[in-house]
């Protein structure tokens, strides 16, 4: 447990600057590796939305939005590897999860949410998070939006997330968490602490840029693990302003 605390410290670094690479993190990560074993806790489950054929909402220079889950939920496996963390993966390359009797895409993708939520189930202690992007049809909207699922402990994770990538990456990020859409089947047939994370719009072409690009998905996912890492710790309340609702796919 030691060792976990530790870590999440170092992590914490990272909601008062984005100057920290991957090779100091590493160094920040190395400095605890002596450190008694982490203690059992609660399994992180890493959804990278959609995939295959179901690509999600496409960007405005027409990347899938699956590609771009994914990469980010591999860079979060590799942070999270550092601490002794095995978070497991539901997917890990871009296949869909349906069954092989669905032959239909519309099939695929109903085979593809019973089989997730089923594996999630299937694990004890589990807490999701699940990545995606957004989208609308006005360009104008652009800011990650955290979201939770109606289970015990998941607004809590959610408003730490969002508080998370307001402080480190997007101090003009007003919005506050929010309960999922009833529509969302995912989030809706779960029993485990969840939050669903939209890390941007892929229809605001400065935000689709950033979101396409390597650095700023490295810099996401060293704020969601740190994120993770730290939810259990104390934080001060977040700022009492006026929030802005955020379109949600």
């Amino acid at each position: 447990m030691r060792r976990c605390l530790l870590l999440a410290a170092a992590l914490a670094l990272v909601l008062v600057g984005l100057s920290l690479s991957v090779g100091i993190f590493r160094e920040q990560v190395a400095r605890v590796s002596g450190s008694a074993a982490i203690e059992k806790g609660p399994v992180l489950i890493l959804d990278a939305g959609h995939g295959g054929e179901d690509g999600g909402a496409v960007s405005v220079t027409g990347v899938p939005e699956s590609s771009i889950n994914l990469s980010i939920v591999l860079k979060m496996r590799d942070l999270l590897a550092f601490c002794g963390t095995d978070p497991i993966l539901l997917r890990d390359q871009d296949i869909s999860l349906h069954s092989a009797d669905a032959v239909t895409l519309r099939e695929k993708k109903v085979s593809d949410l019973k089989n997730r939520v089923a594996a999630i189930q299937a694990q004890p202690n589990a807490v999701l998070l699940s990545i995606h992007q957004n989208s609308f049809p006005e360009a104008r909207y652009r800011g990650t939006q955290v979201f939770f699922a109606p289970t015990e402990g998941s607004e809590a994770l959610a408003s730490h997330i969002q508080s998370a990538i307001q402080s480190a990456l997007q101090p003009e990020n007003t919005r506050a968490s929010r309960p999922i859409p009833d529509t969302v089947f995912l989030m809706n047939h779960i029993d485990c602490p969840a939050a669903l994370v939209e890390c941007g719009f892929l229809t605001n072409p400065e935000e689709e840029a950033l979101l396409r690009s390597e650095d700023y998905q490295r810099s996401l996912s060293l704020v969601l693990t740190s994120a993770w890492l730290t939810a259990g710790a104390p934080e001060e309340s977040p700022d009492s302003g006026s929030t802005q609702q955020a379109p949600a796919t």
